[in-house]
């Protein structure tokens, strides 16, 4: 299973959004793999989009959105939990995409341990779930994806257009077009993905 280039990650970040349900996120620990294929993400767009940390423009904590595509954008909300995001787009343009759950494969045992307690179903159905369960932290911020030893995402399967399903991101308090936007992708009739309501199908935007 080959990793995933540069190329994949400067594209239209629906695009690639879309394109990463089904690949296989891989984060290596003391030489053992934990991985899982991707479920779920949401898309982040621009300084335009009211959603996206870069709507009030360029600062020190989304500097890296900013950056070459393919680095990971890893922040820490609520004081609590960390979240991983993958840079798309050209260079300059600020965009990003949420990874928010994933099908676990490799590695359940230390899974199981960072989320003791959790039944396998719930051990990276969520965005702060999977860094934990991961051990994904802030200093992961910025890490390339293409060349990185330690986190990285591999080729999975293809996913046909009807197995994805659309809706509305998850927690937006930004204007009405960030809450509405359909830029939630995930696999539809998956046990992994958030524990949220799954509205509609799948179009192209």
């Amino acid at each position: 299973m080959g990793r995933l280039g540069q190329d994949f990650y400067r594209r239209s970040t629906l695009t690639v959004a879309r394109e990463l349900l089904g690949q296989r996120l891989v984060r290596v620990m003391d030489g053992q793999r934990l991985s899982g294929f991707i479920v779920e993400v949401e898309a982040y767009i621009g300084e335009d989009d009211a959603a996206c940390h870069a709507a009030r423009g360029r600062t020190p904590r989304n500097e890296v959105m900013y950056g070459p595509p393919g680095h990971t954008y890893v922040y820490f909300v609520y004081g609590m939990h960390h979240c991983l995001n993958v840079v798309t787009e050209e260079e300059g343009f600020p965009a990003a995409v949420l990874v928010r759950a994933l099908q676990p494969l490799e590695g359940l045992d230390i899974m199981r341990r960072h989320r003791s307690g959790k039944p396998d179903g719930e051990l990276v159905n969520g965005p702060a779930k999977l860094c934990q369960a991961l051990a994904i932290k802030r200093d992961f911020n910025g890490v390339d994806l293409c060349t990185s030893e330690v986190l990285f995402i591999e080729r999975g399967r293809r996913v046909a257009p009807e197995e994805i399903g659309a809706s509305s991101r998850i927690g937006i308090k930004a204007d009405e077009i960030a809450r509405s936007v359909p830029w939630r992708f995930y696999f539809q009739g998956s046990d992994f993905v958030s524990k949220v309501q799954h509205t509609s199908k799948v179009r192209c935007i």
